[in-house]
């Protein structure tokens, strides 16, 4: 089997599930490797992602490790057996990996939620709002990086729009709506597209008002993305070294438990919705 240089992140969630099931049926890699007519290095590279396991075998792999849960072994199946490339595989070599590996999460969540402090969303960003904050990384990107990144960010939104939408629900702070990344015309025009995909029925944002008492979360900003079955959820945190994702079910009902916190910080959908119409009256 061919080895992975560079796993994606969902090759390495595969991995790690599988890691999670032999080791939860208390079997060594060695007595599981030989079960499958490999070795012990084999088998701790199809636990790290860097190479693919067929489905014969990790059915035969769950049946030794007695799991009974169909679904989740139905789930780990699709996720061993996808072939088809998806959009964000156009950008392998031109943006970092990490950048490829949010969307394919993306692309594959049942439903998104969101917290964001100082920016407006990715997934609600507009062209002009996405080059003015890329813009303003350093060092200063050339145009044949900034291009693609705000393409690509472009691109992100069909998660949430389509014919098949996934439901998203955001916490933004108010700061992250006023601040003018670029000038007032990007400001209004940022606002009123956050008015559009609320009013798509799908997307559901919350504003966090600086005037309101009872936040102290300036550092929440996560994603948590739903799975198939809660096991397979997975959280993103935009952490000081880089993006992190998260798979652990201590670290996963801790980001589920934040984002029901911050969320009693913030005003309800309909509120929230006067209070950005508010603010493009503003502008």
């Amino acid at each position: 089997m061919t080895m992975r240089n560079q796993p994606t992140a969902r090759q390495a969630r595969l991995g790690s599930e599988l890691r999670k099931l032999r080791q939860s049926a208390g079997k060594p890699a060695k007595e599981v490797a030989g079960l499958l007519g490999s070795s012990s290095t084999h088998m701790s590279q199809i636990e790290a992602g860097s190479s693919a396991i067929s489905e014969e075998r990790l059915r035969r792999l769950a049946a030794h490790c007695a799991c009974t849960n169909e679904e989740l072994i139905e789930a780990l199946v699709a996720m061993a057996t996808e072939h088809a490339h998806g959009w964000w595989d156009e950008y392998r070599g031109v943006l970092p990996q990490v950048n490829l590996d949010v969307a394919e999460a993306e692309h594959h969540a049942q439903f998104l939620r969101e917290v964001v402090i100082t920016h407006v969303p990715g997934l609600l960003q507009t062209p002009d709002y996405a080059r003015a904050v890329f813009g303003y990384m350093r060092p200063e990107l050339p145009e044949s990086e900034l291009a693609p990144r705000v393409e690509h960010r472009m691109k992100r939104h069909t998660v949430i729009e389509g014919d098949n939408p996934a439901p998203y629900e955001t916490i933004v702070h108010e700061f992250a709506l006023r601040i003018r990344v670029a000038d007032r015309q990007a400001s209004l025009s940022q606002l009123r597209r956050i008015l559009d995909e609320i009013e798509q029925g799908h997307v559901t944002v919350r504003v966090i008002p600086t005037e309101l008492d009872g936040f102290g979360g300036a550092d929440a900003s996560l994603m948590y993305m739903d799975g198939p079955l809660p096991q397979l959820d997975t959280g993103l945190l935009d952490a000081p070294t880089g993006i992190m994702f998260i798979d652990a079910e201590a670290e996963l009902k801790r980001l589920r438990t934040l984002f029901r916190k911050v969320e009693t910080a913030s005003l309800d959908p309909t509120a929230s919705r006067d209070f950005i119409h508010r603010l493009t009256k503003e502008l």
